[in-house]
C-alpha cells in the first residue's frame, strides 16, 4: 500500500477546512434568515480568499428548486461572517 504524498495530505486538509467553514457559514446564514418554507439546501462557495457566495434553495422537489436568497459575504478563518451584501434579515 502506498502512502499519500504531502501534497495529497495538504489537499485533504484544505478540503476538510473548507467543509467546516462552509458548514459554519451556512448555519449562521440560516440562523439569521430563518428556514424558508420548502427549504431544499444551502450552498456555500468560496470565491477567493475570505469571500463567499451563499445561495439558499427552496422547492418541493429537485425539478422545482429555485434560489430564494443569495448573499455575497466575507468571513474570517473561523467562519464568522464579517460583512454581507445584501444584509441578512430574519424572514422566516
Amino acid at each position: 500500500m502506498q502512502a499519500k504524498s504531502q501534497t495529497e495530505n495538504d489537499a485533504d486538509g484544505e478540503k476538510r477546512v473548507d467543509l467546516q467553514l462552509s458548514t459554519t457559514i451556512g448555519e449562521q446564514v440560516l440562523h439569521t434568515l430563518g428556514k424558508p418554507v420548502g427549504f431544499h439546501r444551502i450552498q456555500v462557495r468560496r470565491l477567493w480568499g475570505d469571500r463567499f457566495r451563499v445561495n439558499v434553495f427552496i422547492g418541493a422537489d429537485a425539478a422545482s428548486v429555485i434560489i430564494a436568497h443569495s448573499f455575497f459575504l466575507v468571513a474570517d478563518e473561523a467562519g464568522k461572517i464579517t460583512a454581507v451584501t445584501p444584509k441578512i434579515t430574519k424572514r422566516y
